[in-house]
């Protein structure tokens, strides 16, 4: 998804700022070529020299430079790109994003550009709470603009809350999960030719501290299979998955992922997509406070008492009415008793189209095992499926999927 990508990174004036430089070399590390702007602010928190060094490419800081407007014209320097991210976006740069002020490079290539935005948030949290920033932030999201984060956390000013930049693994998912300017294109023919597919697989792992994490049984068989089947129909599939030891499906773009935060910052970045498919077994909760170090045990210690919290419901997050709902949205219910009662609670509750249900009981060796029992719940009923091989139940759902997308109904 990152080969020969042509990412224009815009890094503004705040102490994120260091963490473009971990995000460019991870950037380089897949294939894509990176291109740096700099607003004047930026300067205080990272050099050009660094961002030029990591970038292997000339950094962009000075709308009036005469040799750059020469050579390059801040006009192509905004099109000569698949994808331009800003990060940090500074409630500053995102004002003027939003209000179309273009009084430095960085904000004249945003408003002169044909090509995509993201932006990855970062400020105080009261900054980030303010209404002018909600309001502006609205206002960005109705054009278009993507982004990703801000996470909680601690602040270097020393509060507590949402505003601290994503990480770069999680602003790296996102941007490979972006179909950039050209958009993803579909394999010739078939029935989901032109259809955009997002597929989630795998667990995701909750860290406890450095060494440890919260994680389950999944392997990942079944949401890869669906997004190989999806494929194989024409779909352009996006599957975001968590840590699994399984090779890429051919011709699908993977993003890879830890966290179900990060999961969730990839499927947003990955609309808008027609159909969604959550095959995901996601962690329902997460260590409240992820410890620094490795938790060591106390001499006479013998229990261990950790605080969780909530994990994002990304199934119910793609469901939201809104202009990025998929026409089609999927989930399944991973349930161990009473399968049909959850899983029509959860098809409920969710606000889903669909829900595959099936039974991953122990003795049923669903959870990395090579097939699968499985009931479709709809709208209309319940449909039960013999039992069959994960890959077999991939390409039925793929085929009711494109038989219902081809109807323009759910």
């Amino acid at each position: 998804m990152l080969e020969d990508r042509r990412i224009l990174l815009i890094v503004a004036g705040g102490i994120a700022a260091y963490k473009t430089l971990d995000l460019i070399r991870r950037l380089r590390e897949r294939g894509a070529r990176v291109r740096c702007v700099m607003t004047a602010a930026a300067r205080q928190f990272v050099t050009p020299l660094s961002l030029s060094a990591l970038s292997g490419d000339k950094v962009y800081d000075d709308l009036f430079s005469l040799t750059d407007e020469a050579e390059m014209g801040h006009i192509q320097l905004s099109r000569d790109a698949d994808l331009l991210v800003v990060a940090p976006a500074t409630a500053n740069v995102l004002a003027r994003m939003a209000h179309g002020l273009a009084d430095d490079l960085a904000t004249t290539v945003l408003l002169a550009t044909d090509a995509p935005v993201l932006v990855a948030p970062a400020m105080n949290v009261r900054m980030w709470d303010h209404p002018a920033t909600r309001a502006n932030m609205a206002l960005l999201r109705d054009r278009g603009v993507a982004v990703v984060g801000p996470d909680d956390g601690d602040m270097a000013c020393g509060e507590y809350g949402p505003g601290r930049m994503a990480e770069p693994r999680a602003i790296l998912a996102a941007i490979a999960a972006h179909p950039g300017k050209a958009g993803a294109a579909a394999g010739p023919g078939g029935p989901l030719s032109g259809v955009r597919a997002l597929v989630t697989s795998g667990p995701t792992h909750e860290a406890i501290d450095p060494v440890r994490y919260i994680a389950n049984h999944s392997s990942g068989k079944q949401g890869h299979a669906i997004a190989a089947a999806l494929a194989r129909l024409g779909a352009a599939v996006t599957l975001v998955t968590g840590p699994v030891r399984l090779d890429d499906p051919a011709g699908v773009g993977v993003v890879p992922v830890d966290s179900a935060r990060a999961m969730l910052d990839a499927c947003r970045a990955a609309l808008p997509a027609d159909v969604a498919i959550c095959a995901a077994a996601v962690a329902d909760w997460r260590a409240a406070d992820s410890a620094p170090q490795k938790l060591k045990k106390a001499p006479g210690q013998e229990t261990l008492t950790l605080a969780l919290t909530r994990n994002p419901d990304i199934l119910a997050t793609l469901s939201e009415p809104g202009p990025d709902r998929p026409r089609l949205v999927v989930g399944f219910a991973a349930e161990t008793e009473r399968l049909m009662e959850h899983a029509r609670d959860k098809r409920a509750r969710k606000g889903c189209d669909w829900i595959v249900a099936n039974d991953v009981g122990a003795a049923t060796g669903t959870f990395g095992g090579d097939r699968n029992t499985v009931h479709l719940i709809t709208e209309d009923g319940v449909e039960p499926w013999p039992p069959m091989d994960k890959t077999a139940v991939a390409e039925r759902l793929a085929a009711r999927v494109a038989a219902t997308l081809s109807g323009g109904t759910a």
